[in-house]
């Protein structure tokens, strides 16, 4: 007999949606799931995919949706209010099965944004000078470096973008500093790990070649200049960074301090 609290319907072809009722959550999160999955193994008889969009403010019919074996696939925002979509398909590793139960935890887990910067010296200098960045997309410079791609090595990302932006084959040596940085100006917050570039001559700023997309240019810079330069967080991780690589100084920052 059909339990009139949740129900399925097909909205496209292959994909159903499912929707229960409030009365179905007041039951308790462990007898719903035992609900909900039933449904899901129905609806996917029949369906490629079975997908639920619940309220992104609704705690308790978002851990539904996760103990039922739907995986979390993002935030759907529009005027009505943000609802969050919830997914599974017939080709998903049974929960069961320690690899569908890690793809169900990865699914909703937080994740860190991370970025990948390299510490680049000017060889013979009297005091220090590092290659930042004028950036095209802000005012302020920065270390050159970028985002880690998903899947990617922070060390072979650092060197990567550094060859892209700025046409430099450096390999990136050992990491010198980690550097949380708070949620920020629209951002999410990161951790930004910093690399050893390295001294190299000052001639190896004329090698530079900007993608003219995000750098304008790249100089080496005495730490006065990055100073007037920087962003006052970026300004401290920089001297963090040189700190840290001569011994003196901690290897784990938050906002350069």
């Amino acid at each position: 007999m059909p339990d009139p609290d949740i129900s399925h319907h097909t909205v496209e072809d292959g994909v159903a949606r499912l929707t229960w009722t409030s009365d179905l959550t007041a039951r308790g999160w462990q007898a719903a799931v035992d609900v909900v999955r039933r449904q899901v193994a129905e609806a996917l008889v029949e369906h490629e995919r079975v997908e639920v969009k619940v309220a992104d403010d609704d705690a308790e019919a978002q851990r539904i949706a996760t103990w039922s074996g739907l995986r979390r696939e993002g935030v759907q925002r529009s005027r009505a209010g943000n609802v969050v979509v919830y997914a599974r398909l017939t080709d998903d590793t049974p929960v069961h099965e320690p690899g569908g139960f890690r793809a169900l935890l990865n699914s909703f887990l937080p994740r860190k944004r991370g970025i990948a910067q390299m510490l680049i010296r000017a060889a013979g200098e009297s005091e220090p000078r590092v290659l930042m960045c004028n950036l095209t997309y802000k005012a302020d410079w920065d270390l050159p470096g970028g985002v880690v791609e998903v899947g990617e090595s922070p060390r072979l990302a650092v060197s990567r973008e550094v060859e892209e932006e700025l046409s430099l084959t450096i390999d990136a040596g050992g990491l010198v500093l980690t550097d949380w940085l708070p949620p920020w100006g629209g951002w999410d917050d990161a951790i930004c790990l910093v690399f050893d570039g390295g001294t190299h001559p000052a001639a190896l700023a004329e090698q530079i070649v900007p993608q003219a997309r995000e750098i304008r240019t790249a100089e080496f810079l005495t730490l006065a200049q990055v100073d007037e330069r920087a962003a006052d967080f970026t300004a401290r991780r920089v001297r963090a960074a040189l700190a840290a690589l001569d011994g003196v100084g901690p290897a784990y920052t938050e906002s350069g301090r």
